[in-house]
């Protein structure tokens, strides 16, 4: 098994997001891990009650932004070894797989996360 270090391209999961990024410092129980691109954009909602829309908050969750760094814990995290593409590229791709998937079901939940991750394309500026 390749062991990880500072520099290793890695992809991340963080909540409910995956990523690629680059390990800039390995600690006791996580890595720091630079966001190069999204591979899965975050799920909408509370974690907490999976599909569900009457919640106390129902959460918008953002990808995390390029260059962000963040901890990822160690078993969450594996070395990547394919092509690293642009980050607005990855983005898009990823919004509008979280938008398909989401397409054909006409829950309230989905219609909500639907609606959520519209405000976030227009915040993105991805057009």
């Amino acid at each position: 098994m390749d062991e990880i270090n500072v520099g290793s391209v890695v992809t991340g999961i963080y909540k409910t997001g995956k990523y690629i990024g680059e390990v800039t410092a390995v600690r006791p129980m996580h890595y720091l891990v630079k966001v190069k691109a999204v591979l899965k954009h975050p799920q909408q909602g509370d974690l907490h009650a999976p599909k569900e829309v009457d919640v106390p908050l129902f959460h918008e969750r953002r990808a995390l932004a390029h260059n962000e760094q963040t901890n990822i814990p160690k078993n969450m995290v594996k070395l990547y070894g394919g092509e690293v593409i642009d980050y607005k590229e990855s983005l898009k791709i990823a919004l509008e797989s979280s938008k398909q998937a989401l397409q054909n079901d006409s829950g309230d939940w989905a219609q909500k996360c639907l609606a959520n991750l519209s405000v976030l394309e227009t915040e993105y500026k991805l057009s």
